[in-house]
């Protein structure tokens, strides 16, 4: 394979396997508007990178931990137990299932020949159960974390480090994610990006483009086995 095509494709995890519209509703079992779930969740992403950005680190329940306990004392006429509620919701994380497309994606890409990773802010354990229980955990031979360089995403050390542990060079991995923020990094560091839109319609102008976007991750798969087996290019639109 040309060195300007993937070998491995690094997944991005949070959103991007995971579906996280269950945690809403374990909001609203202590009490609190499930709305609140993408602004917590952003305001995680937030602490992270900023931490990130001073040279320091802190693992990600640790900051959703902190993060969930802000946002519930801010809330005017909610008066239950922080600590309690905040234990309640993050345990959801451990019964999250992976979106519907992302079984038979993953199986597609596995067989036409990609090796597959995934690189996540969060944790490996998490991962790891997370695909397991979609049945897909023998196609990844890693699992990377954060804690490994100890910076998130979308630093360049962490995407270095995932495509290290495979033994490949960065022109060698494509990062696949549903996050703008994400791809823009990846493509920074070196690496292809596959944006999956899940639903958006519009990517940043001020972030780099990704390689190709698609609707999912089997319009991807699609796309990506068709590449591979014609020898195409890696960019271009999925679909």
């Amino acid at each position: 394979m040309a060195a300007d095509r993937p070998q491995v494709l690094v997944f991005d995890v949070n959103e991007t396997l995971s579906d996280l519209t269950p945690l809403r509703g374990r909001f609203e079992d202590v009490g609190a508007p499930g709305h609140l779930l993408p602004t917590w969740f952003a305001g995680v992403l937030r602490d992270g990178f900023a931490l990130t950005a001073a040279g320091a680190y802190a693992d990600f329940m640790s900051l959703a931990h902190d993060g969930l306990r802000t946002l519930l004392s801010g809330l005017g006429e909610w008066t239950g137990d922080e600590e309690a509620a905040a234990r309640h919701i993050l345990d959801g994380f451990s019964q999250l299932d992976v979106h519907h497309d992302v079984p038979d994606g993953v199986r597609k890409l596995s067989k036409a020949g990609y090796r597959l990773t995934a690189m996540t802010n969060g944790s490996v354990a998490g991962t790891e159960r997370l695909l397991d229980r979609a049945g897909v955990l023998h196609c990844f031979e890693a699992l990377s974390d954060v804690s490994g360089p100890r910076c998130w995403k979308p630093a360049p050390a962490a995407y270095r480090y995932a495509v290290e542990r495979v033994g490949v060079r960065p022109e060698q991995a494509m990062l696949v994610a549903v996050h703008p923020w994400d791809i823009d990094g990846a493509r920074r560091a070196g690496l292809h990006g596959a944006w999956l839109r899940r639903g958006a319609s519009v990517y940043p102008r001020t972030m780099t483009p990704p390689s190709r976007s698609a609707q999912d991750l089997r319009e991807l798969a699609d796309a990506l086995a068709v590449a591979r087996q014609e020898g195409g290019d890696v960019h271009g639109e999925a679909g």
